[in-house]
This record gives C-alpha cells, sequence and structure tokens, in this order.
C-alpha cells in the first residue's frame, strides 16, 4: 500500500510539472508576441575611407596640448566633381603646426578624384593643389561661369581662389582681389549671387583678430581657464573681427562692398559656418552665419546690395533662453515639410544644438526641445549636415562632435577629446529619433572631427559622408542598408542665372507631399557639400513635376522625370510657371 501511494504521488507530480511547464511556456509565448518587434535599422553607416584611397592624414596644431586657439579649428571638407565627369570628388583642406616642418615635409590639402568603382585617387599634385598653411574652410563655384567648379580656400592668413582649367588649378585669389589682407582669420564660406546678376559674388566669415606674436597663453588670463584648469585663449577675450563680401565684377575679378552692403555694420563677432538661403521666400538670397560665444547673425537681402541683421528680430540669434551660444556647424531643411527652410545649428559643449523653425513669416522658434534634439550637452558639435539617410522623403540629421582641449581626457571634465557621431532619425511629425547606436560603427566609433560634407559619391541614391578628423585620417561613412524607397536628384545649369544654379529652389511635387529645397555652397561646419539636390520619396515611385524658381527670377516646371535617377536641368529649357504656383 505504501508503494502504490507512493506512485500515485509521483505520477500526479510529474502530470502537475508538465501542465505548469506547459502554462509557463504559454505565458513567455504572450509575453513575446504582447512585446513589438525592434524596428529594423534604417542605416550602418561603416567607414572606408582607408579600402578607399582616403589615407593622408589631417595636421593640425598639437596633439596632446593646444597652446593657442589657432590649434583647434580644425578643417573643412568639399565634395564636388572637378573634372566633370559626374562623378564626385574629395577636397580635404589640411593644416600645419605652430613648429613648422622640414623642408618638402610640408603638409598640404588633398584632391582625391573619384574612381567610379567605390575608390578614390589622390591627384593633388597633377591638379596643383599643394597649398600649405594653417588652412580652415573651403567653398565650390564656378566664378566665371565656363563651366568648371573653382575653390575658395580660407585660411589664417592670405585666403586662396583656385581656378579651374579642365581639372588643373591655378591659385588666382590676388590677381581676383580676394586674398584678404594676410591679417585675417578666414572660416567659413560661400559663393552666392545676392545681387542676382547672373555672377558668383563670395561672402566669407572671419573668426577672431588674432595675432600668433601677442597671443597669451593658457593661463595667462581669466578667459584662459575651463572649469578651473588653464587652457588655450579666446574666443572669449580676444578681439571678434568683420565678415567680408566680394561682389564679382564679371572679369575675373571682385570688389570689396562689405561696408557698402552694410555687412560691417554687424562686427565684433566670431564668425564660422555660412548658410546661404531665401529664408523669407522673396526671391533674393540671405545669409546665416553661426557665431562663437557671439550671437548668430542673419543677414537679410535688401534687395538693392544691401543686407540688414535682422537675426535678433527674428528669432535666430539666441535660443529660447534668449541665452547666446557657441555656435560652430549650420544646415538648412525644410524639416517638418512645411515649404519653409529652416536651420540647425551645432554649439559648444555644456549645451545643446538648436533647431529654429521657420514660421513662414519672417520669424524662427526654437523648437529643439519640441523635435527631441536637446538630448545631447556633453557633446561639442561641429559639421553638421540634414540628409536623407533612408530616403522617406524626411530629412534626417548628422552631427560630428570633438571637444578642443585635450586637457578634459586627463583632467576628468565631464567631456571626452574624442566623441561619437549623432544620427537622428526624422519622424515625420515634427520630432527626431536617437538611432546613432543602431547606425554602424561609422557613427559611434569617437574621434575629434570638424568638417563634414555629404553627397551622392556612388550616384546610386545613397547619401555618404566625408569627415575631417583632426590629427588623424578622414572618414569616409557609408550607408551598407540601401532603401527600397524612391528618390530623384536634381544637377542645375543655369544660363541667364550663375551656371551652378546657386540660389535656385527646387520644389518636388510627389504624392501627396511637395518637399523643397535650394542649391547652395558652403554650410555644415566651413564646408561644401554636393551641390546636386537630393530628395527621398518613400514609397512613391511618380513624380508629378520638378518646379524650379532660378535665381534670375524664371519659374519653371519639368513633368515626367523618372524617379531613382539624377537629372541635370538647364535654365529655360522648362515651361514657365507662375512662381507662386502651389499646384
Amino acid at each position: 500500500m505504501p508503494f502504490q501511494i507512493s506512485c500515485v504521488w509521483a505520477r500526479s507530480t510529474f502530470w502537475f510539472a508538465v501542465i505548469g511547464f506547459i502554462l509557463f511556456s504559454g505565458l513567455l509565448l504572450c509575453a513575446q508576441q504582447s512585446k513589438a518587434a525592434p524596428p529594423a535599422p534604417i542605416a550602418n553607416f561603416t567607414d572606408i575611407a582607408e579600402k578607399a584611397g582616403l589615407t593622408s592624414q589631417n595636421i593640425f596644431g598639437g596633439l596632446d596640448t593646444k597652446k593657442y586657439i589657432i590649434e583647434t579649428t580644425g578643417n573643412g571638407v568639399a565634395i564636388f566633381d572637378f573634372d566633370n565627369d559626374g562623378w564626385p570628388d574629395i577636397f580635404l583642406v589640411n593644416g600645419t603646426r605652430l613648429d613648422g616642418f622640414p623642408a618638402g615635409k610640408t603638409p598640404t590639402s588633398r584632391l582625391y578624384r573619384n574612381n567610379h568603382d567605390g575608390t578614390f585617387t589622390d591627384v593633388t599634385d597633377k591638379a596643383e593643389l599643394t597649398g600649405t598653411g594653417w588652412g580652415q574652410g573651403v567653398c565650390v563655384g564656378d566664378y566665371d561661369d565656363d563651366g568648371w567648379e573653382d575653390l575658395y580656400v580660407t585660411y589664417y592668413g592670405k585666403n586662396r581662389l583656385y581656378h579651374n582649367d579642365h581639372g588643373v588649378f591655378t591659385e588666382v585669389a590676388e590677381k581676383a582681389g580676394v586674398a584678404g589682407s594676410g591679417k585675417d582669420w578666414g572660416t567659413g564660406c560661400a559663393f552666392v549671387d545676392y545681387d542676382r546678376d547672373g555672377r558668383l559674388d563670395l561672402i566669407i566669415a572671419n573668426y577672431v583678430d588674432f595675432d600668433l606674436a601677442t597671443a597669451p597663453a593658457p593661463g595667462d588670463r581669466p578667459t584662459c581657464f575651463w572649469k578651473g584648469v588653464p587652457v588655450m585663449c579666446g574666443p572669449r577675450g580676444l578681439a571678434g573681427s568683420k565678415n567680408i563680401l566680394y561682389h564679382n565684377r564679371g572679369d575675373g575679378t571682385f570688389e570689396d562692398v562689405t561696408t557698402k552692403a552694410h555687412i560691417l555694420r554687424t562686427d565684433g563677432h566670431y564668425a564660422f559656418s555660412v548658410s546661404t538661403f531665401d529664408f523669407d521666400e522673396d526671391g533674393w538670397p540671405d545669409i546665416y552665419v553661426a557665431c562663437d560665444s557671439t550671437p548668430a547673425i542673419l543677414y537679410h537681402n535688401n534687395h538693392d546690395g544691401t543686407f540688414t541683421d535682422i537675426a535678433v528680430t527674428a528669432g535666430a540669434a539666441f535660443n529660447e533662453d534668449g541665452r547666446e551660444q557657441a555656435g560652430m556647424g549650420s544646415t538648412i531643411a525644410d524639416y517638418n515639410g512645411d515649404g519653409h527652410l529652416d536651420i540647425f545649428k551645432t554649439n559648444f559643449s555644456d549645451d545643446t544644438s538648436t533647431l529654429y523653425k521657420n514660421n513662414g513669416d519672417g520669424t524662427f522658434t526654437d523648437a529643439t526641445s519640441a523635435a527631441g534634439l536637446g538630448l545631447y550637452t556633453q557633446y561639442l558639435g561641429w559639421g553638421t549636415m540634414f540628409l536623407d539617410v533612408d530616403n522617406d522623403g524626411w530629412p534626417d540629421l548628422l552631427l560630428v562632435n570633438g571637444h578642443v582641449y585635450p586637457e578634459v581626457d586627463s583632467q576628468h571634465l565631464g567631456s571626452s577629446y574624442k566623441e561619437p557621431r549623432i544620427l537622428f532619425h526624422n519622424n515625420g511629425d515634427g520630432t527626431y529619433s536617437d538611432i546613432s547606436v543602431s547606425a554602424g560603427a561609422g557613427i559611434t566609433t569617437a574621434a575629434s572631427s570638424r568638417g563634414l560634407a555629404v553627397g551622392d559619391l556612388w550616384n546610386d541614391g545613397r547619401i555618404s559622408a566625408v569627415i575631417n578628423n583632426m590629427n588623424a585620417a578622414p572618414s569616409l561613412l557609408v550607408n551598407q542598408l540601401k532603401s527600397a524607397n524612391h528618390w530623384i536628384a536634381i544637377h542645375t545649369v543655369g544660363a541667364k542665372s550663375n551656371r551652378d544654379g546657386i540660389g535656385a529652389r527646387i520644389r518636388v511635387k510627389a504624392g501627396s507631399r511637395i518637399l523643397v529645397d535650394e542649391v547652395r555652397s558652403g554650410s555644415s561646419y566651413i564646408s561644401n557639400s554636393d551641390m546636386r539636390l537630393h530628395f527621398g520619396l518613400g514609397k512613391v515611385d511618380k513624380v508629378e513635376w520638378v518646379e524650379i524658381r532660378w535665381p534670375s527670377g524664371l519659374t519653371e516646371r519639368f513633368s515626367n522625370l523618372p524617379v531613382d535617377q539624377i537629372h541635370t536641368i538647364e535654365e529655360g529649357k522648362g515651361i514657365a510657371v507662375e512662381p507662386d504656383s502651389k499646384k
């Protein structure tokens, strides 16, 4: 009997265990099914710079310490087609060091030709672009309308204008009248036809009135400390500088119209990046300048050859708390799809970047927090660009970062000298999500980065990014996930307007949406991106029309353009329409 009872108890225990296991498995399965599956990644950026042949080293100031501010600002990048073969090439500005280099060993900027196969070849010597010195920024524009893209490179010292003669460059800044005095510190620049006469003019941002012979050393002044640690001095405590506007005479030379155009009325700023755009949609290009430790500048075009800085009254000078910020880079796009172009600006650490929403009435509102872009305060932002990484029709945001004080590592000051990049995905509802962690090693890798340019390097609808890293090799970030979404890109060729079509405003009617952007030189942090405008279309496989308002004032439409292609569009070849047409 005890044995029988024991067997019955054992069998009962066994079946209880089986039933319990089944119930537990069911509960576990339900719990798993109730959890939303994580969204598939939209980007996997890998750095293929070395594999692609971008192997030159950036040289800019000391490695472990920065005695003077000139050692901290770094260099820009340009993506442009220097040889007219239809494939974007890469130009990397370079710098130097305080102690100099032996003869023949001085670093130069580098030009890389696109080989059409995922690789690039260094053609710097062949293209005669071997300039040296404290290089800073770069902008692209065909200033003489000969069909070949020219380069303007800013320096601490005299700036340089490289005229492109069928792929070989000649330095003509002095002859053209745009070299400057040699005492300026040029940073950002942009070609822009501000008076709409069909010729590209030139706006140059200047940073600090700086002289190495008299510059204070770390700890010399109260402004030469950061969080109690002696660091390089500036910009606060140093004299601000003035920006310069050159008017293109049409004979290969320029006239300095800084005073005449009222640019000089805004001075004493530490100016960095330049972004041009028609913010109030009156047909005339305006100029936004991000400034370090001083209010940003918004030069409104008065249509008569003069400008008025309206940044304060327009709401684009300070953040929502009314504070001036230490602005570095800037980028322009219609982030929320309302048809108005907005501004995004990167700033110093212990602060957020800033998104200025264009209200469509000549004013801006700080929408940083509302858009979900106020997450980070530890990073020091530089280059930044709107780009549509998944071609869904909504501009995403890429930021590159890096501190100016190497001491942040050794002194444990709450930041790192090398910092990761940030990629924000546009949710299509006026907000962004940080997808950096899932966007690939090219994003999460830390560096002390400065210049950033983006473009369709492969002519296949994928936007890649080129980054200039301080005292390191450059980065070439390529998205290995090719989206199934559609896209279209527009390469403008002006006739009555400047040949590049810089300043042209393009609208694309795709499905229920109208996408908008403008062709521009410069932007980001002292860099120049691919000037062919790229529009993601999402699942829409047909574009109803593309409308271009040219700088000349002509507005015309082009219909039945196939998607997933880059289209070269010439001024005067479309159907003229009223410029205010919304259909």
